[in-house]
C-alpha cells in the first residue's frame, strides 16, 4: 500500500460545519470522480476540543486527508491524472469554495504500525 497525506485548511469565511459538508457532500465525490487508483480516501477532521494545543505550534489545519493507492504506479497515474489543464481546473475550481488553498500540504509517508500489546 502507497499512501499521502494532506493537511488542508478551511477558508476563513465559512465554519467548521460547513467545511465538513463541502468536502464529505461534493469535493470528495469530484475527486474520487476525476481521479483514478485510489483505494481508500479518508478525511479527518480537526476536534480542537480535547487536541493538545500550544503557542508555538497552533494547529493550523482542519483535515488530515489520507489517500491510499496500491503502489508508487497507481500514486503516479494519480499525480499525472491531477497536472491535466481541465482536471487540475475542476479541482482548484472546486477547492477555492471551501479551502485556504495557500495552506494546502501533501506528502508522501512511509507508514509504520506497531504491535499492540495485547498481541505481544
Amino acid at each position: 500500500m502507497f499512501k499521502c497525506i494532506a493537511l488542508l485548511r478551511r477558508r476563513a469565511d465559512i465554519s467548521h460545519d460547513a467545511f465538513v459538508d463541502y468536502y464529505e457532500g461534493q469535493h470528495a465525490k469530484l475527486i474520487l470522480r476525476l481521479l483514478p487508483g485510489i483505494v481508500d480516501y479518508r478525511r479527518n477532521y480537526v476536534q480542537r476540543d480535547g487536541a493538545f494545543l500550544s503557542a508555538q505550534a497552533p494547529i493550523d489545519f482542519d483535515s488530515v486527508t489520507e489517500i491510499h493507492f496500491a503502489d508508487r504506479a497507481a500514486y503516479d497515474r494519480f499525480v499525472a491524472k491531477a497536472a491535466e489543464p481541465d482536471i487540475a481546473r475542476q479541482i482548484a475550481e472546486d477547492e477555492a469554495n471551501f479551502l485556504d488553498r495557500g495552506a494546502t500540504r501533501m506528502f508522501v509517508v512511509d507508514e509504520r504500525a506497531s504491535e499492540s500489546p495485547l498481541d505481544a
